[in-house]
């Protein structure tokens, strides 16, 4: 008798983390290789893709869905695809071409094909993640996470934007690098290092400065005070920054900002509502195209605000108008684990096959009760008993139901945890 393990294609003990990190490329192989793409997520690449390759006028796209839906999954694939990643030798488009559904679609794998033909540098991000430090309550919270994840890029520090603009400005003027080694001459260590002491190293910043700029040192003794005083960033001067950045790019480079989980970030502040929309609405008037941003959300946004009073639903609807959307729905959890999860070996299909044979009739029955109970959801053919095996269909239907509600009862770290998350750890019990 062949041990229950032995039917499925893949190891059930291998590591599955249920939950997409922005910043984790540890398994970025992994989820690149595992990643189904059913119909729908086939269909909402190709609307994003047809938009992307040609552009008109919108630069922003919205992705919502309800939990289990693999929004943040898909966010990740199109960051780490867009700008043509390689991981462990390998593009991420080769892996991409080479999925059924891709295969199946020479207008999906055309499609693929040209927008990554588009140079471009993605910046993915977890919105709460990257503004811990920064409270909510700032009216620009929402644009400082922006600065800051775009300085991080630019190679400048981030957590302080008057240093990060200090680096900018040498760097503009060819000095950085010579104040960088003047720095590490006169205090011993790193700038990287130094920087984060900022305070302390007040003396060797001034020294530093004045011998790569050839000022007079006595000039520089408060250079990075008076770089704290004066530095002021507005929505229109991110912009100006980011289009200078393209601008020194090859011709025709791209921008993108991918965002997880905005629509928590945002809720319940009509601020940080309208700020969204002015940044999207500003890189697209300033970068026409060349900057995108691409953003995740709960699909039931009134569960995550609350009860949405009438400016709130103006506010959000005004956001939703600067964005294409691009809803995921939880009905394909069901695919996703029965092809990333519960996919069998040949044999173990063909001996699967064999049992629906001999309890076809117990089958029919064994969900259904004559006394007016509730129907639960059957097994539809001998394939659909072969995929889903050993699930029966109504406890992906329950479990989502289940794990929804212990989330938002905070059952969990966090009120929004993946139900595949939860899914891979039954599924690694029950096997």
């Amino acid at each position: 008798m062949t041990m229950l393990r032995d039917i499925f294609a893949k190891p059930i003990n291998r590591a599955i983390d249920g939950v997409i990190k922005a910043d984790d490329d540890a398994s970025l192989k992994l989820e690149l290789d595992e990643y189904v793409i059913t119909g729908e997520i086939a269909q909402r690449l190709e609307q994003f893709l047809e938009a992307y390759n040609n552009y008109e006028t919108a630069n922003g796209v919205w992705i919502s869905g309800f939990f289990g839906s693999g929004k943040s999954h898909l966010l990740k694939m199109l960051a780490v695809l867009l700008e043509s990643r390689v991981v462990e030798g390998e593009s991420a488009l080769d892996v991409f071409l080479r999925k059924p559904e891709v295969v199946a679609n020479p207008m999906l794998a055309g499609a693929l094909r040209k927008a990554v033909s588009i140079p471009s540098r993605s910046i993915l991000f977890n919105i709460d993640q990257k503004a811990e430090v920064i409270s909510r309550s700032d009216v620009d919270a929402l644009l400082s996470v922006f600065q800051k994840v775009f300085d991080e890029m630019c190679g400048y520090y981030g957590k302080q934007p008057h240093i990060a603009q200090f680096e900018r400005d040498l760097d503009s003027r060819g000095q950085l690098q010579a104040f960088r080694a003047a720095f590490a001459d006169l205090s011993g260590k790193p700038w990287e290092r130094g920087r984060e002491q900022a305070l302390l190293e007040k003396a060797n910043t001034a020294a530093a400065f004045a011998r790569a700029t050839g000022d007079r040192p006595e000039d520089a003794a408060d250079i990075l005070s008076q770089y704290r005083k004066d530095t002021r960033v507005s929505i229109e001067d991110f912009a100006v920054m980011v289009k200078a950045w393209i601008d020194g790019q090859p011709r025709g480079y791209r921008l993108n900002f991918f965002v997880d989980e905005v629509g928590q970030y945002i809720a319940d502040n009509v601020k940080l509502m309208t700020n969204l929309q002015t940044i999207a609405e500003t890189l697209n008037t300033r970068c026409r195209g060349q900057a995108w941003l691409i953003v995740t959300s709960q699909e039931d946004m009134a569960s995550v605000i609350g009860e949405l009073n009438a400016r709130q639903e103006n506010d959000f609807s005004k956001i939703m108008a600067r964005f294409r959307p691009a809803s995921l729905k939880s009905v394909d959890v069901a695919e996703v684990i029965q092809r990333r999860l519960l996919d069998k070996t040949e044999a173990g299909k063909v001996q699967l096959g064999h049992l629906h044979d001999r309890e076809e009739n117990n089958l029919r029955t064994l969900f259904d009760f004559a006394d007016g109970s509730q129907s639960l959801k059957n097994f539809r053919d001998r394939d659909h008993f072969i995929a889903s095996y050993p699930f029966p269909p109504y406890q992906y239907t329950l479990f989502q139901l289940a794990i929804t509600s212990l989330s938002q009862h905070n059952a969990f770290e966090g009120k929004h945890s993946s139900v595949r998350r939860c899914a891979c750890r039954v599924y690694r019990a029950r096997n």
